[in-house]
């Protein structure tokens, strides 16, 4: 069976999931690789989302801090519209006194909400528990993940919103974490009581081939996080994500409570996509939500 949902043989589930799986779950990364919007088209497409009927699925714009100067020369709504909400990210590599730099100067204007902020864990990341926003922090994959995780995790304590930060797409050093990787990222995120969001390779809402490139799909990652809440070891959290065929993923899916949907979202709190119009479209073509336009 294929698992595109435009496919001829795609599944369709009989009716909806409950939305508040999918609410603010696609920050949208239209900036970011390999959507590689400019910024002024990335504003103008945001903002027409946040007036039509996907709004409630779609998070902030994620904006470069190297960006906030440009972001403050475009025609936002001010005081005609609603402020233009964003979140502030500085990647591994970019000093957190940078991402710091750009958060004053978008709080100086009116225009710009900054809903949160994303920081590479490295020496000083904490600094950004200073600025009262919900501080996202890269982890590294590898050995240094466990003590990346330790460390945030014990931060988090009194300061709302700290959550981890995980690299699911390939790049040009590393390629796509293995199923047992991300299982095990996972459950170390429960184990820690430590919320976290993903970035990066996951395009598609069930795990497969695309683009020539492995790819977990996001209901994957909504399924396997409800299974760990209920207790699932890593070894059994591996297939999950690795499932291909979506009939069992859908299954899973729709058939989630309120009360699942809760929960496991406050886990798995949003991920960054360049076109989150894609995934969207997907969960409306599976029948997953009802049908959507911008």
């Amino acid at each position: 069976m294929s698992t595109r949902p435009d496919g001829p043989r795609s599944p369709r589930v009989s009716q909806p999931a409950e939305r508040a799986l999918f609410t603010s779950l696609f920050d949208d990364a239209a900036v970011f690789p390999p959507g590689l919007a400019p910024l002024p088209r990335a504003v103008e497409e945001h903002l027409a989302r946040r007036s039509a009927d996907v709004a409630d699925l779609v998070g902030p714009l994620l904006v470069p801090a190297s960006a906030a100067e440009e972001l403050l020369t475009l025609p936002l709504p001010g005081q005609t519209g609603q402020a233009l909400t964003v979140g502030l990210i500085g990647r591994p590599g970019v000093a957190v006194q940078a991402v710091g730099d750009a958060l004053s100067r978008l709080r100086e204007d009116g225009r710009v909400e900054v809903a949160g902020v994303e920081v590479g864990w490295a020496a000083g990341w904490e600094l950004a528990l200073d600025w009262q926003l919900p501080v996202s922090v890269e982890v590294p994959r590898g050995q240094d993940q466990h003590l990346a995780l330790r460390d945030v995790a014990a931060r988090a304590g009194g300061h709302e919103g700290v959550q981890a930060k995980l690299r699911t797409g390939a790049t040009a050093t590393t390629d796509v974490p293995a199923p047992g990787e991300l299982a095990g990222f996972v459950r170390a995120c429960i184990d820690t009581d430590l919320g976290f969001k993903l970035t990066g390779g996951l395009h598609h809402a069930v795990t497969g081939t695309h683009d020539g490139e492995q790819q977990f799909g996001f209901l994957n990652v909504l399924h396997a996080v409800r299974w760990a809440l209920n207790g699932a070891e890593v070894d059994e959290l591996e297939p999950l994500l690795a499932q291909q065929d979506p009939e069992p993923v859908l299954e899973a899916v729709s058939r989630m409570s309120i009360a699942d949907a809760s929960i496991t979202r406050a886990f798995f709190t949003a991920y960054g996509c360049c076109g989150v119009m894609d995934p969207i479209g997907e969960l409306s073509a599976l029948g997953l939500i009802e049908e959507t336009t911008v």
